[in-house]
């Protein structure tokens, strides 16, 4: 009955009621009602966040009630490819005439009302000191790499207008700032999961993610948009880490490369754990400087962990040989004869490798810098005994700093130069 009604249409109903969000969008994807500051969109991968948020953002400018406008996402490509000129983003659900012009090198969008938007990144928080808006639109808030000093600043550039307020799209992590937000009266909170829009996603799609994920803590995270605290049983605590980390590491004594390679290398393997660490010349310290964990082709993850063992000038590349042996050497040497290599072997389970390394942390002897969620979201959630998939990001953390400074008995083991 829709369907036919829709197709009886002229021409230029048709175009006007392609561009009317109310007709189409479910109600979870409109407004909440009340004095809210933030709205909180917790949401699972594909629910249609991106839309929502450009849409919102379109319905306050065109209504004249959002005049200056702050656009944050991770990076300046995530503001730029998803929230700007993605599928869903601003340019797309705009109509024509409406359409704000695009000035990429300025980060800006303009509005033929004179409504003016500039494009923001986690990465540089600062940036975000001196503008003042009346409208924000902050994008999968969870993996924002300066989370906390970037919401702190754009809370005080947000003093624009009668009532400024902000949209945030996110797929829910256990970070502090969700759990915060959540907490706050001033916040308006709705969730959804991807299957809400499951008539606009591909059906192999939804095919793979219900075998991969459904029933796991992921699924539960990133298909029913779950807030996952902390698991009882795991190692590592949100606090443990947020206490001792750091925005900038001091002068290293050294520095190591640690890779947890993947059996396989196909769309379904396990990821290939790569964490770059260091210890304090001063202080004796850890410091994780990278990860760069995924899922690579063996070449794959060669390169690119001797592309960081040069970028951090590091001494050597420790490399668990359980699974392959000489053959994770050589693979390396491939790449790089002359890249220092360590072979190590998992002789103990990983609970008790990791334990040394969990003292550590509980002294306040290690240090993230400045922020890593992907691999915090695993030291925090995985559980020894649990049974769950291989904690690739861990092992590697727990290869490097086992090497730069605990021996094998547990014990620290630095030499100060």
């Amino acid at each position: 009955m829709r369907t036919e009604a829709i197709q009886q249409l002229e021409p230029s109903q048709a175009e006007a009621l392609r561009y009317c969000w109310p007709f189409w969008a479910r109600a979870n994807q409109l407004p909440p009602d009340g004095d809210w500051l933030t709205w909180l969109l917790l949401a699972g991968r594909g629910f249609g966040k991106s839309r929502t948020g450009a849409e919102e953002t379109r319905r306050g400018v065109a209504s004249g009630e959002y005049k200056r406008i702050a656009l944050i996402a991770t990076t300046p490509a995530d503001v730029r490819d998803v929230m700007i000129e993605g599928e869903s983003g601003i340019l797309a659900v705009t109509p024509e005439a409406e359409r704000p012009s695009y000035e990429p090198s300025k980060r800006r969008l303009t509005w033929p009302n004179g409504a003016m938007a500039l494009a923001f990144s986690s990465y540089e928080p600062d940036q975000l000191r001196g503008p003042q808006f009346d409208f924000a639109w902050g994008d999968e808030l969870a993996a924002w790499k300066y989370a906390h000093e970037t919401w702190d600043n754009l809370m005080f550039a947000l003093r624009l207008g009668d009532h400024p307020r902000v949209v945030v799209t996110t797929t829910p992590k256990p970070i502090e700032i969700v759990q915060r937000l959540l907490e706050l009266p001033t916040t308006a909170t709705t969730r959804g999961s991807t299957y809400d829009n499951i008539a606009n996603l591909a059906p192999s799609f939804i095919s793979t993610i219900r075998d991969r994920y459904e029933g796991t803590r992921t699924g539960r995270q990133e298909i029913y948009a779950e807030l996952m605290a902390e698991s009882e049983g795991a190692l590592w605590t949100r606090t443990m880490i947020e206490t001792t980390r750091v925005a900038e590491a001091p002068e290293m004594q050294r520095i190591v490369v640690a890779i947890d390679p993947a059996v396989t290398s196909t769309e379904q393997s396990d990821e290939t754990g790569i964490v770059v660490a260091g210890v304090g010349r001063e202080d004796g310290h850890g410091y994780v400087l990278s990860d760069a964990s995924g899922r690579y082709s063996p070449t794959g993850w060669a390169e690119r962990a001797i592309e960081l063992f040069h970028k951090f000038s590091a001494d050597r590349i420790v490399a668990e040989s359980n699974n392959g042996g000489d053959m994770v050497a050589l693979t390396l040497r491939t790449v790089d004869r002359s890249v220092p290599i360590k072979l190590v072997h998992a002789s103990r389970g990983k609970a008790a490798r990791a334990e040394p390394v969990v003292s550590l942390y509980e002294q306040g002897r290690i240090h993230h810098v400045p922020a890593f969620p992907s691999l915090e979201d695993q030291l925090c959630t995985w559980e020894p005994h649990s049974g769950d998939k291989s904690p690739d990001r861990l092992d590697a953390l727990v290869w490097a700093l086992t090497e730069l400074i605990v021996d094998s008995k547990g014990r620290p083991n630095v030499r100060f130069l």
